[in-house]
């Protein structure tokens, strides 16, 4: 039953997200006519409008009308002291407010901007004539749609353990069977515990697990988020991954001991020559750790969503050289991004049992001990 209905889910998922992903792409192509030529479909701003942040949820266009949910625009300027609006006083960028626009390609090229600082969607102080006025300093404190989804992640993560705790406490679950939710989550919780904290951690799991369920949970919940149409790929934002990696450094260095750090500039059995090599080499490990945690989550999460849509947009592309093409490539890429939609759903499982295991296995090298230590743990 619960297959079934994770089978029916996703379909529907997907489905939707087709339907709106099409609906954009046709309302955009009959977008800007200008002089009897149609606005081409630009594959990459449907793409980088889609994985990268913004300051609103949109989910279609129709009849060249963007059908998005506002959110806050929170900026302080030390020339203009606090400010907060919806992002609908731009209209999508179109109008500028109170003193400050938001970017498109047409005003990063009408202003004279440089592509390389300036990106579609950021907010810039403007003067009375419209133009780019750099003497005015701005700190953007928004709610971007990232914020706001991670903050629902969040909410919802929060909602579920304490409704599945609540359980627990009254006995459910421990007099009885595992009802509802229980039953989802307990066989994760248990294989968080017993494949992942107890073989990298030894006796001191307990003390670890509630950081290496809450970041397992947290990840999942973001990831499978990410599948919604309209949603943002928070996984997918590299500040988000930087975050997660910093808190695990965090945690990495405080569980390490006298004996790891003498590993690592006093390898043992080493010898001297050899050491002008290693330890150079085993510091930076101490770093690259996190950074592999922050690259891994943040490449395999932003791909995914990527290929997705690239193989939606070929529809779009070869329907502009020949509409004949484009029905003929219809079937082959709804085929391929069901697949890859499909494969998605287990990254996001796999991802966040990748990032959690990685860190288990991080803390646990720096919990090194003496080799009696080591091989008592093992055998426990």
């Amino acid at each position: 039953m619960l297959v079934r209905r994770f089978k029916s889910f996703t379909v529907a998922v997907f489905s939707l997200f087709f339907v709106l992903f099409s609906l954009q792409a046709f309302a955009g192509g009959g977008e800007g006519e200008k002089d009897g030529e149609k606005k081409k479909f630009n594959a990459s701003e449907v793409i980088f409008g889609h994985v990268l942040n913004g300051h609103e949820f949109h989910f279609m266009d129709i009849g060249g009308k963007p059908v998005t949910i506002p959110l806050p625009v929170i900026l302080y300027s030390p020339q203009k002291g606090f400010t907060s609006f919806m992002s609908s006083k731009f209209e999508h960028g179109h109008h500028n407010h109170n003193g400050y626009a938001m970017l498109t390609d047409h005003s990063i090229k009408e202003m004279g901007l440089d592509p390389k600082k300036f990106a579609v969607g950021d907010i810039v102080a403007v003067d009375e004539n419209g133009k780019y006025d750099a003497a005015v300093k701005i700190y953007d404190l928004s709610m971007t749609r990232n914020v706001v989804q991670m903050i629902l992640a969040l909410i919802v993560f929060v909602w579920i353990m304490l409704r599945i705790a609540k359980r627990y406490k009254s006995g459910v679950g421990v007099t009885s069977a595992p009802k509802g939710s229980q039953s989802l989550l307990e066989p994760v919780i248990t294989f968080v515990r017993d494949e992942v904290a107890k073989p990298n951690l030894g006796h001191k799991y307990e003390k670890y697990l509630p950081y290496l369920l809450t970041v397992f949970f947290f990840i999942l919940i973001n990831n499978i988020f990410g599948l919604i149409p309209g949603s943002a790929n928070v996984t997918g934002n590299i500040a988000f991954t930087a975050v997660l990696g910093l808190i695990s450094f965090v945690v990495i260095l405080f569980s390490s001991n006298k004996h790891y750090w003498g590993h690592i500039f006093n390898p043992p059995g080493v010898p001297l020559g050899v050491k002008f090599i290693l330890v150079p080499v085993e510091f930076l490990s101490v770093f690259i750790k996190p950074f592999a945690l922050i690259i891994r989550l943040f490449a395999n999460m932003v791909a995914g969503h990527i290929i997705i849509i690239c193989l939606i947009s070929l529809i779009f592309i070869f329907g502009e050289l020949n509409p004949i093409a484009g029905w003929g490539a219809s079937p082959l890429s709804i085929g391929f991004t069901v697949f890859i939609y499909l494969i998605e759903v287990l990254v996001a499982f796999l991802q966040a049992f990748i990032f959690t295991m990685l860190t288990a296995v991080f803390i646990g090298q720096a919990l090194e001990g003496e080799h009696h230590d080591e091989a008592h743990a093992v055998h426990h």
